[in-house]
């Protein structure tokens, strides 16, 4: 019988996959139309909507341990994967069995889609809020896949709604500026619906305060209606509206990562003062030093000393070269780095590379990688020592193999090359047991 699952599994996975030959289709309908035949599950329990370029899924799993620390059975919803399609779809911290992914299924796939095939986000966005009513969660945390006013997960009437952060992203789905790009996020929005976010900049932010006054939805903003003081380390105290919290420790490392605890604090808070949730101050403790979100700055191993960071846009590889600098001393970075062909990869580089003493250029499986050839002259500016492993596996063995006492592997670029990695450590390393730093 588990063969016969196993097999069923592998077959369903591979239908989903290749709706993605239908691309990137953005719209309310067709998931609309699933849902309704689905019986509206997502109408049967309470939601926290995540919307923004970079922080989501930190935001995202932060509030997840949260509430489960606070007594609450919660739902996470969150993509791309990086090894198992099921860890996009976890509840109470741990992704669904295969059995549960040939379930949620075939329930969406005995359902009329409407005029058009599902791509694949639709579906498993469909899957995922079908499995969240299954399994009788208290609440589901929804990330959005693709900016927020016609993305799949917007189908959603949320307690409250957040957007992490912005910068110019997938300009030929969203828009090339950043007020397009506000307009799109900002579309998660809802009538009378809290929004916290930690967006800075001045024109983005008037776009979403016009959007929020539209909807009589509080905006509560970072630096204005919520505060943090970054102390030693990764500790801040937290300064909200009604309470001040000292003291708290994130496990999740970078300094980007005391922000992302912040927002999630304040999305606790606004839940508090609207009675929606009872969410105690140990709670949040708690649920910040116990979550974990794999690949981004995950440390996998300490001799060697390998990293993991998806660092997949601008903005994530300027963070990550930040943490090289100074997380990480007394230490030469050996930088295994692929991209895909939608970033700018050269601006990316430039960040990264002088970071590193060796660079080991590579391209993951999927098809919108870059050539590694079409890497090297840009690399070269920054690093003399540039070479070319184009499968991931081979290019993470080889950096392992090779680092010495004092240097530290980094692969980075994309949460593809992420995913192949840790796939290919667990041969390299067979008796180091992977746990997110």
């Amino acid at each position: 019988m588990p063969m016969e699952t196993d097999l069923t599994y592998q077959s369903c996975l591979e239908t989903m996959y290749g709706f993605r030959r239908f691309g990137i289709k953005l719209g309310l309908s067709t998931i609309s139309s699933i849902l309704e035949g689905l019986g509206n599950p997502h109408h049967r329990y309470a939601a926290i909507h995540i919307a923004g370029t970079n922080g989501k899924g930190s935001v995202a799993s932060t509030l997840s341990a949260i509430l489960e620390s606070a007594g609450y059975k919660v739902g996470l919803y969150t993509s791309p994967h990086l090894v198992s399609f099921n860890e996009r779809i976890c509840v109470n911290g741990r992704s669904i069995s295969n059995a549960q992914v040939v379930d949620a299924y075939q329930a969406v796939k005995s359902i009329h889609h409407g005029k058009r095939e599902p791509t694949f986000f639709e579906f498993a966005t469909a899957m995922a809020l079908y499995e969240f009513h299954r399994q009788n969660v208290d609440w589901a945390i929804v990330e959005t896949g693709m900016g927020g006013r016609l993305d799949a997960t917007n189908v959603l009437q949320p307690a409250v709604c957040v957007i992490t952060n912005l910068s110019v992203e997938h300009k030929e789905y969203l828009g090339n500026t950043i007020t397009k790009i506000a307009f799109e996020k900002g579309g998660i929005i809802k009538p009378g619906v809290p929004v916290v976010t930690g967006v800075r900049q001045k024109n983005a932010l008037a776009v979403l305060k016009k959007i929020a006054e539209g909807n009589h939805a509080p905006l509560l903003r970072r630096g204005e209606t919520f505060k943090y003081r970054t102390l030693s380390g990764n500790t801040f105290n937290y300064y909200g509206v009604n309470q001040v919290i000292r003291d708290l420790r994130p496990r999740l490392v970078g300094k980007h990562q005391v922000e992302n605890a912040a927002i999630s604090v304040a999305v606790c808070e606004s839940l508090n003062m609207d009675q929606k949730a009872h969410i105690p101050v140990a709670a949040i403790r708690n649920g910040l030093a116990e979550t974990r979100w794999p690949g981004r700055l995950e440390i996998v191993s300490e001799s060697p000393f390998v990293i993991l960071d998806g660092a997949h846009n601008l903005v994530a590889a300027r963070k990550l070269a930040d943490y090289l600098k100074t997380g990480i001393k007394g230490r030469d970075i050996v930088l295994v780095v692929g991209i895909l062909d939608d970033k700018p990869y050269n601006a990316m580089l430039a960040s990264l590379v002088p970071r590193a003493k060796r660079v080991i250029l590579t391209r993951p499986t999927i098809a919108r990688a870059l050539e590694p050839e079409a890497l090297f002259a840009e690399a070269k500016k920054w690093a003399d020592d540039v070479t070319i492993v184009r499968n991931v596996s081979q290019a993470v063995q080889r950096a392992v193999e090779t680092a010495g006492e004092s240097e530290a592997v980094c692969v980075a670029g994309s949460l593809y090359v992420v995913g192949e990695a840790k796939t290919a450590l667990e041969k390299v390393l067979p008796t180091r047991r992977f746990e997110s730093s």
